[in-house]
């Protein structure tokens, strides 16, 4: 079985893990697949996605649709923080996402995020040794082609250890 955390270390040096990678995620997240949503760069602490000016984007009037550009805050930092918390030791689940709509979208666009390694200490990792689960706040922006600040995202992920989640028996 593909581990994500190794292919998600050998894109960020790779063009041919980067393919690698894009291609897993179309397969591992169907819904996106349509909308061509591609991981262009990732390193250590952040990621920047593409979210193609195709059909399937377009609300309309022709621009990129309100939901596509939702979808890339919430993938972009999801990936992020998934990269940086192992899987098997923690559960990550969408709690509420705040979007704000700057500038109509006619080309490409992409959504940049980043973090440091003492951003994820403070908000995350040190808050779980005392609390059952955190939720914490993802903001991203992304920009089009031409530099226009199209989207403000903030995305607000509850994190909680495996070992504590409740579940029906």
């Amino acid at each position: 079985m593909i581990n994500p955390t190794r292919l998600i270390d050998r894109a960020k040096n790779s063009r041919l893990y980067l393919r690698l990678l894009n291609w897993g995620l179309f397969r591992l997240i169907p819904f996106n697949a349509p909308h061509q949503f591609k991981v262009v760069d990732i390193k250590d602490w952040e990621i920047k996605i593409e979210l193609p000016f195709i059909r399937k984007n377009l609300n309309h009037i022709s621009g990129l649709h309100a939901c596509a550009l939702a979808t890339v805050s919430e993938f972009s930092t999801g990936l992020m923080l998934l990269s940086k918390l192992p899987a098997s030791k923690y559960r990550l689940i969408l709690q509420r996402l705040e979007m704000e709509y700057h500038y109509q979208g006619k080309t490409t666009a992409y959504g940049f995020f980043s973090i440091s390694k003492e951003w994820l200490q403070e908000h995350i990792l040190t808050p779980l040794q005392t609390q059952d689960s955190i939720v914490v706040a993802c903001e991203i922006k992304i920009h089009d082609r031409k530099g226009n600040h199209l989207t403000t995202g903030k995305v607000f992920w509850q994190i909680k250890e495996w070992a504590k989640v409740k579940t029906r028996v």
